[in-house]
């Protein structure tokens, strides 16, 4: 890692690249490098480094384990895999895995999530709220539930939500979303997320299984899934 950098546009672009790709210089066994090294090789500050880092962390596209360092996301399940069993199912059987798997994964979260988890929950709640059309709230609805299946800290439970996730997208959920999109149902479903993530901060496993149980039976209602 020599090459040298000479601002934080630079540095923001080279790390955005390197999370969505997962690959490239800034890429070892799925970290990223440390926030000194960081500031060595584009010449910023400490600041502008964590700045970077945290708008990453908000999107989804890296996520942090303390004392370890900062990690890419795993990339998505081997494209034929995917594809495969994405022509194998639909949208109904989609939404009945989430309904078993995620809260499982909220009931973790509440036990396990840490004080940064729970705040970082919120912020992409409250981001979702402000979204104007159905592609933005897609993009801060996955990052939520994405960031609950992390912070349940089990590899293995987070690899099959991530392959439900790349399935979802095979499917063109998101347009199946598109067509049902409106500013109340986005309202709707932000104070479902608000009231999940009040369940993992209060640690309460047993509301926050049921609050997003509660949340995908909802979805599933309005989408006919």
């Amino acid at each position: 890692m020599t090459r040298s950098y000479s601002n934080a546009e630079a540095m923001i672009a080279s790390l955005r690249g390197a999370a969505e790709t997962g690959e490239g210089e800034l890429v070892k066994d799925g970290r990223l490098p440390t926030e000194r090294e960081l500031m060595e090789m584009f010449g910023v500050t400490r600041r502008a480094v964590r700045s970077a880092l945290d708008e990453l962390q908000h999107q989804g596209l890296v996520f942090r384990r303390q004392g370890q360092g900062t990690f890419i996301r795993p990339t998505s399940p081997n494209a034929s895999r995917v594809e495969s069993l994405a022509n194998r199912t639909s949208p109904f059987e989609i939404m009945e895995v989430r309904r078993e798997i995620e809260p499982a994964l909220a009931r973790l979260s509440a036990l396990r999530a840490t004080p940064s988890d729970i705040e970082q929950l919120k912020r992409l709640a409250e981001r979702g709220g402000t979204t104007g059309n159905s592609q933005d709230y897609e993009r801060w609805d996955s990052a939520f539930h994405a960031k609950i299946a992390e912070s349940a800290r089990n590899d293995l439970f987070l690899g099959v939500f991530q392959l439900i996730q790349a399935v979802r997208v095979e499917q063109r959920w998101t347009g199946l979303r598109a067509q049902i999109f409106t500013a109340d149902l986005r309202d709707i479903l932000v104070v479902h997320h608000l009231q999940i993530v009040d369940a993992i901060a209060e640690r309460d496993p047993e509301k926050a299984d049921e609050a997003m149980r509660d949340h995908l039976l909802e979805v599933s209602r309005i989408t006919g899934t």
